[in-house]
């Protein structure tokens, strides 16, 4: 990856936190870019969503798969464009995914009429039972992540802790905590995919 010479002074910046990342495997870096960046992926998740939580979700998800694919980057564009054109696509893939099922009560219905359409939104037992049997497997999962990752997943995602708790209890920087909460996620993900048989 070649650095051109007529990048920006942002430009620039990202492009040597980039080479740190992959020649240097520098959490740092990393940690670097999510802090430039964070507030606005998550703002323009919000924008697309519509809601906090899932904003926040897509966020995590986005820098997730744009440090999987760092090495893809080319500073021929913004590493902002590129990285707001992943979280984009990959916001859409979650709305899609999550759209609402609706079923029509009208057999047939005439091109100009809309059809009745219910959502149920009550408790399905059979959901909480696929739910829970997850929840098992994801537990053993974690077990099988290094101690340090372990607990860092276990803090944010079953005590709610939030990131500056977790940076206080492990006595880290608030930017490594988030990086290094990143990287968990993706080994959490690795693992879960060869574990996928048991869902």
């Amino acid at each position: 990856m070649d650095v051109k010479h007529d990048l920006t002074e942002k430009g620039k910046r990202d492009f040597e936190l980039i080479q740190r990342a992959l020649n240097e495997d520098d959490q740092s870096a990393y940690a670097q870019l999510l802090q430039h960046y964070r507030e606005p992926v998550y703002y323009l998740m919000l924008k697309m969503t519509g809601n906090p939580y899932d904003a926040e979700d897509c966020t995590i998800e986005a820098f997730g798969k744009a440090f999987k694919r760092l090495e893809q980057y080319t500073p021929d564009y913004g590493f902002s464009t590129w990285l707001f054109r992943i979280a984009t696509n990959n916001c859409i893939d979650f709305q899609r995914k999550n759209k609402v099922q609706t079923v029509s009560l009208t057999e047939r219905e005439p091109k100009n009429q809309t059809s009745l359409q219910l959502t149920d939104n009550g408790p399905d037992p059979e959901a909480s039972i696929i739910h829970a049997q997850k929840l098992i497997v994801v537990r053993q999962v974690i077990e099988k992540l290094k101690p340090h990752y372990r607990s860092m997943i276990e803090m944010r995602y079953f005590e709610e802790m939030s990131y500056e708790e977790i940076a206080e209890k492990m006595h880290l920087p608030l930017g490594t905590v988030k990086a290094q909460l990143f990287r968990a996620r993706e080994f959490l993900f690795q693992l879960l995919k060869r574990s996928q048989d048991k869902f």
